[in-house]
């Protein structure tokens, strides 16, 4: 698998592994299953994720997950992945989507973790980055601006869910 490891000092992201499962398992709340998983996981579940993010890191597929590291340790504290490819945005439109486990939100990482992926997103060829919130989550609408994102459109998910629009303009990023 294609080693990457991003970080700023404070946190670090680099690929799910099999050894995540357990973490990602005692970490995820019903904060997580609302907003970001659409369900409750099993640990086969999540093994079944990883062994796909895997995947998709070996053959450079559309998805792309890192685990949000945290710590002298590493300590697994979220996940944040991009997809390159996700139907209703353009191309070059790369979507971001994050969460952190109960006892690391409220300190930055979320806004820190964003950062860090936009500059990865822009090194590989993304235009713009894209976080789609339901409006219910202020939370996640307020890491977004805190990382540089402007209010875009509104649209609706398959379930009629209306969803918020950041976008963040990429291209200076590269220069």
């Amino acid at each position: 698998m294609r080693e990457v490891r991003l970080s700023d000092g404070i946190i670090a992201l680099s690929p799910l592994r099999p050894e995540d499962a357990t973490a990602h398992l005692a970490g995820e709340d019903e904060r997580l299953v609302r907003w970001l998983s659409g369900g409750t996981s099993t640990r086969e579940d999540v093994e079944a994720y990883i062994r796909h993010c895997e995947e998709q890191w070996e053959t450079a597929g559309p998805l792309r997950a890192f685990g949000i590291r945290a710590g002298t340790d590493g300590t697994l504290a979220g996940t944040i992945d991009v997809r390159f490819a996700v139907d209703g945005l353009a191309p070059g439109q790369v979507n971001v989507a994050y969460g952190l486990y109960p006892p690391w939100r409220g300190h930055g990482l979320a806004t820190r973790a964003v950062l860090l992926v936009t500059r990865y997103v822009a090194s590989e060829g993304g235009k713009e980055a894209v976080i789609r919130v339901d409006p219910e989550n202020p939370a996640s609408a307020a890491v977004a601006r805190r990382a540089g994102f402007i209010p875009g459109k509104h649209t609706h998910d398959e379930d009629g869910t209306r969803l918020d629009w950041y976008i963040r303009d990429l291209c200076a990023e590269t220069r």
